[in-house]
């Protein structure tokens, strides 16, 4: 495989979910769960929204860096609270779909919206809050990965934080990775960061129940007609988990919420 094959199959596949899901309806068909039915990833929204509750107070004219920003979910939140967002993402439908999205809901002044890949993330500036949420589990290529965690920090403030909310188990669960999806093991993440001169202020959980992780590498094997049922299942079964403890419950939180801050020098 040469090397413009692989940077574009990244691209394609993204560029696919947009066109399928992206302007439909709440668009998180896009960007949770792709092509899930919509009550599964509207539980995922919403455990995400818990989960990082307490890291999206901005102040007025916070500059924000939402990277992976999809349908700008998480940008048109922030810059409806006063902040100036920038939201990247690798598919040009995707940021589209977000610029049209703010636009209605009022906040398109304070958002601006770029098509690029986090590996070779290029924006001017520092920034006070840079937000990634489900984005270098995507990211295969361990190069890739380095290259785009270190891009994150060179735009971070000297006192400035990124918050990270990954697929992160205590232990690798294999069995869930995909052609374009990693499920790592927290502590790698962690040297990851450490590598990259970033320190770790906080972790959060999400996701405690386990019945999602069981369930989803069987998910192909179940007849057409089970698999809404499985889910449906499942979801029941993990909202009076997730949503009153999937915070507290870090350990066995199947994603977790990284908040990091530049390391300082050594004097």
């Amino acid at each position: 495989m040469n090397s413009f094959t692989a940077s574009c199959r990244p691209l394609r596949y993204w560029e696919q979910r947009a066109c399928r899901f992206a302007s439909q309806g709440d668009g998180l068909a896009a960007v949770c769960s792709y092509g899930m039915p919509a009550f599964y990833n509207r539980v995922i929204h919403w455990c995400q929204c818990l989960a990082l509750a307490r890291w999206l107070h901005v102040r007025a004219g916070a500059r924000v860096l939402d990277v992976g920003c999809g349908i700008g979910r998480w940008s048109c939140r922030l810059a409806a609270r006063g902040a100036s967002v920038t939201g990247v993402d690798l598919s040009p439908t995707m940021i589209v779909e977000a610029g049209r999205r703010a636009s209605a809901l009022g906040v398109g002044a304070r958002c601006r919206f770029l098509a690029q890949d986090l590996a070779a993330l290029e924006v001017d500036g520092r920034f006070d809050l840079i937000l990634g949420v489900t984005v270098l589990q995507h990211i295969l290529e361990p190069a890739a990965l380095r290259a785009a965690v270190q891009r994150l920090r060179s735009h971070l403030t000297e006192d400035g934080t990124l918050i990270l909310l990954e697929a992160a188990p205590e232990r690798a669960v294999a069995s869930c990775n995909s052609p374009s999806f990693r499920a790592r093991q927290r502590d790698e993440y962690r040297r990851l960061f450490a590598a990259c001169g970033l320190t770790e202020q906080a972790i959060a959980g999400v996701d405690p129940a386990p019945f999602k992780s069981w369930l989803l590498p069987h998910l192909p094997r179940i007849p057409r007609a089970l698999k809404t049922l499985a889910l449906a299942a499942v979801t029941l079964l993990s909202i009076p988990v997730d949503v009153p403890f999937g915070r507290l419950a870090v350990k066995h939180s199947w994603h977790a919420v990284f908040v990091l801050k530049r390391a300082r020098r050594r004097s």
